[in-house]
């Protein structure tokens, strides 16, 4: 389905064909454009950038690039091609047709993942605002920028649904998503990670490695929903996602080649007096990022998920594809746990484990790339192997949080925890160094030098055509 690009909030839903909602969206815009203003990149706004927009939500048209400044971009509300006859997967009303409006007993509930999810989409914008400041290269700088205004257009997905499906209630919720901001002492973000500061630019790339990979499974777990509108909603959502991870594995494969490649030239592991990044401090923050996305998953075990899978909400990643009777009302699933001062794998309700059912294919799926990085290594001629951290490895939420685990997964107290942090998370003066490094590089085709440049450029243009123009 084409997107109508002449009205004043681009659409495929027939937004015309509801006043009502039209006109509460178009209410609504204003103040998000002045979020967007006051939170969005600073320094940039009135600079042409080479960005990628939607056309249509298939695979033909859902990117065409070319220059356009930020504020003038063409957020809008964007559904996947609805399934003819789409019945629910999962859960208790399995073998059902899916719903187009929200049934009334899972309002609330409903509500609830569709604010946590749009919580996350304006926070990642603000985490990253200042960013752009010490951008290693044009080529950077642009891929920075299509992350942020994809995470905005999300936020767009989510306050359409609240919009269109939850009356009041919805409209109060889509007015918060704007007046909360990431890191603030009386109004944070919902989730911890969307909190954290975003200093330099090797933790933006393990941001969108690890954190947006996370999101590729929350938004592949709701595309499975009964409720139709956010299934298809999280359905085209996550062919942006893609780029975004995109952009965290091949950024931090190309710190790690730039590492190699010092450390080669100089004959030596610490190439930090050379304008590098050491690989055990690429680690460091490997661990960090790692750790923090994995609490985005919640409790290991989890009667909020059981609840939500039952009724239909929210399922787990490929939930057609698994070999079972997608209900779990009896399945059993293994979960690692601190048991008695040692770490076990238990059996226990399946329901109970979808949270960590979900982690488990997200840990999988993150060494993937972590495997790709050691492949640069190896090449290199380099002795050095980056590793993901065990998952109880500085958890703040579920069974591991009132444990202190090494990376290697060994339980220790918090005197030990306390004499060796420095050994696993970055140090203030390690993210000073690394901030240190962080000077903007704005000439095209040129690049930082703790940074390789890629292998390409972007949409068949050269590595040194004008992404952000001056």
């Amino acid at each position: 389905m084409p997107i109508d690009y002449s009205q004043k909030i681009p659409n495929n839903v027939n937004l015309a064909g509801d006043r009502r909602l039209q006109r509460a969206l178009e209410q609504w815009q204003p103040g998000f454009l002045d979020w967007w203003m006051e939170m969005g990149p600073i320094g940039f706004q009135n600079r042409e950038v080479y960005l990628r927009t939607a056309t249509s939500v298939d695979a033909q048209g859902w990117a065409t690039f070319g220059h356009v400044r930020m504020p003038e971009y063409r957020w809008g509300i964007f559904l996947a091609e609805p399934e003819p006859e789409r019945k629910i997967a999962f859960g208790a009303h399995r073998g059902e047709p899916a719903w187009s409006e929200v049934p009334g007993e899972y309002r609330a509930a409903l509500r609830r993942l569709v604010v946590t999810q749009g919580d996350t989409e304006p926070a990642s914008v603000e985490q990253q605002r200042h960013l752009g400041a010490t951008s290693p290269s044009l080529y950077d700088l642009r891929n920075l920028f299509q992350v942020n205004v994809e995470e905005a257009r999300h936020l767009w997905a989510m306050v359409y649904l609240l919009h269109a499906h939850f009356g009041r209630d919805g409209r109060e919720e889509a007015e918060a998503l704007l007046r909360r901001r990431s890191g603030d002492s009386d109004n944070p973000r919902i989730l911890g990670a969307f909190n954290e500061p975003t200093p330099d630019w090797l933790a933006y790339l393990m941001f969108t490695y690890f954190t947006d990979r996370d999101g590729k499974y929350q938004l592949a777990s709701l595309a499975e929903s009964a409720f139709d509108p956010l299934a298809r909603t999280c359905r085209f959502m996550l062919t942006e996602e893609a780029h975004h991870m995109f952009v965290g594995e091949t950024g931090v494969g190309r710190v790690v080649k730039r590492t190699c490649e010092l450390m080669r030239e100089h004959d030596t592991d610490a190439v930090g007096r050379f304008g590098g990044i050491d690989l055990k401090l690429i680690q460091k923050y490997l661990n960090f990022h790692f750790s923090v996305s994995l609490d985005l998953f919640g409790s290991e075990l989890s009667t909020n998920a059981a609840n939500y899978f039952t009724m239909g909400l929210k399922g787990r990643f490929n939930e057609e594809s698994r070999d079972d009777d997608h209900r779990l009302d009896t399945a059993q699933y293994a979960v690692e746990r601190p048991v008695e001062g040692r770490i076990e794998r238990c059996e226990g309700p399946a329901l109970l484990a979808l949270n960590e059912t979900l982690r488990d294919s997200y840990v999988v799926d993150s060494a993937r790339g972590v495997a790709r990085w050691n492949k640069i290594i190896r090449d290199a001629g380099v002795d050095f192997e980056l590793r993901l951290p065990h998952r109880g490895f500085n958890r703040k939420i579920g069974d591991w949080s009132a444990l202190r685990i090494t990376p290697q997964g060994e339980i220790v107290s918090t005197a030990e925890w306390d004499a060796h942090a420095g050994e696993w998370l970055p140090t203030r003066e390690e993210r000073e160094f690394v901030g240190s490094l962080m000077r903007p590089v704005t000439e095209p085709g040129k690049f930082a030098g703790w940074i390789a440049p890629p292998a390409r450029g972007i949409n068949h243009q050269p590595i040194e055509f004008e992404y952000v123009k001056s």
